[in-house]
């Protein structure tokens, strides 16, 4: 491999940070609140039907080779005595902010990564690995005596935050794994190319593409060469991450927001589904609020049960009242529904694109808007949805909405949790 200029600063030296990593999230707190469910095959699903899938597993149904993504006929199969249970997405965020302050209680959270993963940078006089080790214990009894004992985790050692997110996985469940800047690479041989964060299914064909189907081989690639097979800068950073540099973060700004959810079989007709569709646009008009943006663009997603998935977008002035979205909703179902529209729906999307912080946002009135100006209506609307946010949050959700909305069963649109983003406490209230 031809050899490649090497960045003109060294990786640190030593440990810099603690990555916390909580195994079987999901189950694991059920089977803290659950006694019944201590030590049996759990699995964690978002329906109650066989159709839908495992969105976690307790290490338990991991041994019988159930795991996140597995169809729970299967799983019924591959393990005879395991336990489905519904999600409770509200207790996890709960069960997340508690350990959280138990970090803190220890040592200062850094970064939360994911709601099952933080990570902790380490001060100088943190940095000796006894020292740290025995930071990593007294967080692993803390959290078995002040939350639970059942809520387990994997603790990470590293001098770069990416390669503690890696050393999690070297020892699961409960483990504890330190990885020195001398154990590299050596110590990284034994994880498949899937294991490493930032490559996934489609990464890895590229990867097999250019020859490298191991971890031996992609660290023998110079950072030109993994650049141009990454086809991005990404490329470039995965060969500082994996000789311990310790980079920043990419930014990232904030382009969208949205809710989406799969329909339980006896909701799939398209009047039901046109509901749960109208419940999602004002979930994520509150949340849009609450955050403090406009958007200038809605859009619908609808995939249909054993078909296509159908995709329609609308634009329109920034705004961020629910009566404008919902309207714009109207619009995209109704043309769906002229075009022959889905007999069956499996599953909706709704997303507000083109977020502009409040303050950027000038509202211009139209001179020719009959009757108020179409500024002044623009605003009475905003504060309606403001006055109908503050009533959900002061006497619980749905307690006022918009238009006919059934009655549903409340968890078919209620907040749920993407490993990535956290949902605050107030949105199970939206």
């Amino acid at each position: 491999m031809p050899a490649s200029r090497e960045p003109g600063f060294a990786p640190p030296d030593g440990l810099r940070w603690l990555y916390v990593d909580f195994n079987s999230y999901f189950a694991s707190v059920e089977q803290q609140l659950e006694p019944r469910l201590r030590c049996r095959p759990v699995a964690v699903i978002p329906v109650d039907t066989d159709t839908t899938c495992a969105i976690a597993a307790s290490y338990e149904a991991k041994a019988f080779g159930v795991k996140t993504g597995t169809p729970v006929y299967e799983a019924r199969k591959m393990c005879p005595g395991l336990i489905c249970v519904l999600a409770r997405h509200e207790r996890y965020t709960e069960f997340h902010h508690r350990l959280i302050e138990e970090i803190d209680r220890h040592l200062p959270v850094t970064a939360v990564c994911s709601i099952d993963e933080m990570a902790c940078r380490l001060m100088q006089n943190e940095r000796a690995p006894e020292r740290a080790m025995a930071i990593a214990g007294s967080i692993k009894a803390g959290i078995a005596s002040n939350v639970g004992a059942y809520v387990r985790c994997s603790i990470g050692l590293a001098p770069s935050k990416y390669l503690a997110k890696v050393a999690t996985d070297l020892q699961k469940p409960d483990g504890l794994t330190v990885l020195m800047r001398e154990d590299l690479p050596e110590r990284l041989y034994a994880l498949e190319l899937r294991d490493l964060p930032g490559i996934g299914r489609n990464m890895e064909r590229r990867l097999n593409r250019a020859g490298i189907y191991d971890l031996r081989t992609l660290m023998r690639f110079s950072p030109k060469h993994l650049r141009a097979v990454w086809g991005s800068l990404l490329g470039e950073r995965m060969w500082l991450y994996l000789r311990g540099y310790d980079l920043p973060d990419p930014e990232t700004d904030r382009r969208s927001v949205g809710h989406s959810h799969v329909l339980a079989p006896e909701m799939r007709r398209p009047e039901q589904a046109h509901i749960i569709a109208r419940r999602l646009t004002m979930k994520a008009a509150a949340r849009l609020r609450r955050m403090r943006y406009y958007a200038d663009r809605f859009s619908l997603s609808v995939r249909i049960e054993n078909g296509p998935r159908l995709a329609s977008a609308a634009g329109c002035a920034p705004a961020q009242d629910s009566f404008l979205f919902l309207s714009l909703l109207e619009q995209l179902w109704q043309a769906m529904l002229d075009q022959g529209g889905p007999r069956r729906v499996k599953k909706i999307g709704v997303m507000l694109h083109g977020l502009v912080p409040e303050g950027d946002v000038h509202i211009q009135p139209d001179l020719f808007a009959p009757a108020a100006p179409l500024a002044m209506r623009q605003k009475q609307r905003e504060e309606i949805s403001r006055a109908i946010d503050r009533l959900n949050q002061r006497f619980g959700r749905d307690t006022v909405l918009l238009g006919m909305t059934g009655n549903q069963d409340q968890s078919a649109t209620g907040t749920k949790i993407a490993f990535t983003r956290i949902p605050d406490m107030e949105e199970f209230l939206e």
